[in-house]
């Protein structure tokens, strides 16, 4: 009976030991994954890109195939307009659209034509511009929706704004994904509108702020400030940081970023990395 007793015993011991061992690993292997995905978490992210609201503003939420636009309806241009940009929308596939089109989401009468930027002495300046939308023809058409459109000064839109846009395209061929926000900056002590029968905000300045990096592990962002005037400037003359940007638009940038990242990325810039 003693050694069936100590059979049973150990055997009872031994059971008890071999569970726990397995419930250790299976709790340190979940730890473990549950760590990496939390690090990573921000990289993995389909949202990056889409600021959010520190001000109340008028604005609806439109998802096109190629960037997210805040429509201010009452201005009748965008709040901001957002979007990442990797490597395959690099590739070329569409041509650039011929014609500008009112938003199909927003109701004809309602919506912003092409011609209420005729004779304005300004250009339909794109927030996300075509050249990022070639991959994908219904990408392309989107990109010419009134929606994703501002009255941008002619020099600015074909000139240093442009030089920026295919800097952007630069630094994925360089570097890999992007996240960009985009928009209009508005003074209240200065308001214009163009338009006839629709009254469209004069943009006072546009800013653009860019993440960068986590393809490397290495996040860095970058804001920029251009007054919606002529202008032939090199790049460091518009440069700020993101968190002066945010101060100016009341809009808070790559939100979802750790704390820590965020703060430091966002506080600093250096225009040499970016070269």
């Amino acid at each position: 009976m003693k050694v069936c007793y100590n059979n049973i015993y150990l055997h009872h011991f031994f059971m008890c030991y071999f569970t726990s061992c397995v419930m250790r690993l299976i709790f340190s292997v979940f730890i473990c994954t549950s760590l990496i995905s939390c690090s990573n978490s921000y990289q993995q992210s389909q949202n990056l890109e889409i600021p959010i609201n520190t001000i109340e503003r008028a604005e609806n939420i439109y998802y096109r195939l190629g960037y997210t636009v805040s429509f201010n309806p009452e201005l009748n241009i965008p709040n901001w307009v957002a979007w990442e940009l990797n490597s395959s929308k690099l590739i070329e596939r569409e041509s650039r659209a011929g014609h500008f089109y009112p938003d199909p989401d927003i109701p004809r009468g309602i919506a912003v034509e092409t011609g209420d930027y005729s004779n304005s002495g300004y250009d339909r300046g794109h927030m996300c511009p075509a050249a990022d939308n070639k991959w994908d023809k219904q990408a392309m058409r989107e990109s010419f929706y009134m929606t994703n459109i501002c009255p941008q000064h002619h020099n600015l839109n074909r000139g240093d704004w442009k030089e920026l846009e295919d800097d952007c395209r630069r630094w994925v061929e360089e570097s890999g994904t992007i996240y960009i926000a985009c928009g209009p900056i508005l003074y209240k002590n200065d308001i214009s509108y163009i338009g006839e029968e629709r009254k469209i905000r004069l943009p006072n300045a546009f800013f653009k702020v860019i993440l960068a990096g986590l393809d490397e592990g290495k996040p860095r962002a970058i804001g920029f400030i251009y007054k919606n005037t002529s202008g032939n400037n090199p790049l460091d003359h518009y440069v700020n940081s993101v968190d002066q940007v945010e101060r100016i638009t009341g809009l808070d940038f790559f939100s979802q970023l750790p704390d820590d990242v965020e703060n430091e990325i966002e506080s600093n810039y250096n225009l040499n990395q970016w070269r």
